[in-house]
């Protein structure tokens, strides 16, 4: 199973949409490998750089809608070729949580009130997370701070996450 956690990258926004996290003109690559270099390329935010920013996140915290604009599989990829495995939001757009946990990654619902909180705690700090799916517990700490927030996924997403995704899933019982 893959790793959920790591290093956060806090990004403050709503509505970051599916070409900002892989501009469409990369579609066209045959690999996941190769999206690797183009993630949030396109991402407009005061004072973000992907090329600096992005070096050993493992783990994103952001706002409301998620994944918004086209439903490509391509974004989760861009995320995961890139060690991002776990993102945490006020919500998702729909077709993008699911192919999360379709590719075996985890999107993880908070409460806005949540999600406020760790902006306030921890965005100005060195930040690491880890998730316990098991438990259903993330565990936040940087330097002496530290918080455990419960979350909750489906049945369902939960035994995708743990298989690997949805073919893996689908190659074990079908």
């Amino acid at each position: 199973m893959k790793t959920f956690g790591g290093k956060v990258l806090f990004l403050d926004r709503s509505d970051i949409n599916t070409d900002e996290i892989i501009p469409a003109r990369y579609l066209t690559e045959m690999t996941r490998e190769a999206l690797k270099p183009y993630l949030l390329e396109d991402l407009e935010m005061e004072e973000f750089v992907p090329a600096r920013d992005l070096a050993g996140v493992g783990a994103i915290v952001t706002r409301a809608n998620f994944g918004c604009g086209s439903s490509r599989e391509h974004a989760p990829w861009a995320l995961e070729v890139n060690g991002i495995h776990l993102v945490m939001a006020e919500s998702f757009a729909r077709i993008f949580r699911q192919n999360m946990f379709n590719c075996g990654l985890m999107a993880v619902a908070l409460a806005p009130e949540t999600i406020g909180r760790l902006f306030d705690e921890f965005a100005a700090l060195p930040t690491v997370v880890s998730a316990d799916l098991a438990a259903g517990l993330l565990r936040f700490a940087a330097q002496d701070r530290r918080r455990e927030i419960p979350f909750a996924v489906s049945p369902f997403d939960r035994a995708l996450v743990q298989a690997g995704g949805w073919v893996e899933y689908a190659d074990a019982r079908y």
